[in-house]
Order: structure tokens, then C-alpha cells, then sequence
């Protein structure tokens, strides 16, 4: 069906470095109350491969590593319909309050967006004026995560990804 969902809560630690944003929770994600809880997506291998943290581990266990490297994750958007979890299919979209989240979260500096079409179109729809709010914030677009793009292998996804450890490393 088309009905109203509602996305996850952010995953932050105590000074983030890098906001991961997604366009919006899978089915399967919204019934694991998990980001990127779909087996068949490439995000858990790809941050295994870039930060080393082992994708087998605890969903509780990926984000506590994530929250110690100083890295967030977040959705563009916070409610929206959609059939399935195909983010082309979206409709009725409320954007996550990234400003907000930010201001709270000032030690931010680049927002990496996962996938051009869902989070990258959502993201740059609702914050037209970001780079004048948030001059010191880096935002990249690093190819989706999602097996449904295709168009690359998850090891040239993983090769894109790595540029996050630059942020990590200044």
C-alpha cells in the first residue's frame, strides 16, 4: 500500500564529525527499527570496508562503532508514502529538520548523502540555502548504498565511500 509512514530517530554520539543521510527507511528497516536493515543492501559491507567495522556484529555493536568513529546517521526525509521501499515511488514527503539537527551537532563537518536521487534530490529540495547556514559543512554525494543501484559494483561504491576518512582524519 501507499500509507503514511514515519522514519528512525537519528544515531548521533557525543561529537559527530560526518551526518550519513539516506532518503528514507526500507520496509525492512522500518520492521527492524535499523538503519539499512536489509541484508541486500551494500551500506553495512561498504562501512566495513572503509571503517572497519564489522558488519557481522550486533546491529547495537555497528552503531556504537559508528558513534566512537564520529559518524551520524540520519534520513532526508522524516515521514512520507511510498509504495514499497523504491525511493522514486515517494510522495508526500516532510524532510527530516537537518538545520536544526546541525546547530545541535556543531562539530559536523560534511554531510555525505547516500545516493544522488533519494537522499541527494530530498536534501538539496528542502535546504536551498545550506551552504550559506552551514559554510563550514561539506556536503558530498557518494553512490547509493542501495543493491538497486546497480550502475556500480559495491567495490567501486567502497572506493567513492573512503573519501569519508579524510573528514575523520582532519
Amino acid at each position: 500500500m501507499n500509507e503514511f509512514k514515519c522514519g528512525l530517530l537519528p544515531v548521533a554520539g557525543i561529537e559527530p564529525v560526518i551526518l550519513i543521510l539516506g532518503s528514507f527507511p526500507g520496509i525492512m528497516s522500518l520492521e527492524k527499527n535499523e538503519y539499512y536493515g536489509n541484508p541486500n543492501n551494500h551500506f553495512w559491507k561498504i562501512i566495513e570496508a572503509v571503517f572497519g567495522i564489522n558488519r557481522n556484529l550486533s546491529y547495537d555493536k555497528k552503531i556504537l562503532n559508528l558513534k566512537s568513529k564520529g559518524i551520524s546517521l540520519w534520513d532526508s526525509a522524516s515521514e512520507c508514502r511510498r509504495k514499497g521501499s523504491n525511493d522514486s515511488t515517494m510522495t508526500d514527503i516532510i524532510p527530516n529538520d537537518i538545520t536544526s539537527f546541525l546547530k545541535n551537532n556543531r562539530t559536523i563537518r560534511v554531510v555525505a548523502l547516500n545516493g544522488i536521487t533519494g537522499a541527494g534530490k530530498i536534501f538539496k529540495k528542502h535546504n536551498p540555502d545550506f551552504s550559506d547556514l552551514f559554510p563550514y559543512v561539506t556536503v558530498i554525494i557518494l553512490p547509493s548504498s542501495s543493491a538497486a543501484n546497480a550502475k556500480i559494483s559495491p567495490e567501486q561504491k567502497i572506493q567513492q565511500w573512503k573519501v569519508l576518512n579524510n573528514y575523520l582524519l582532519e
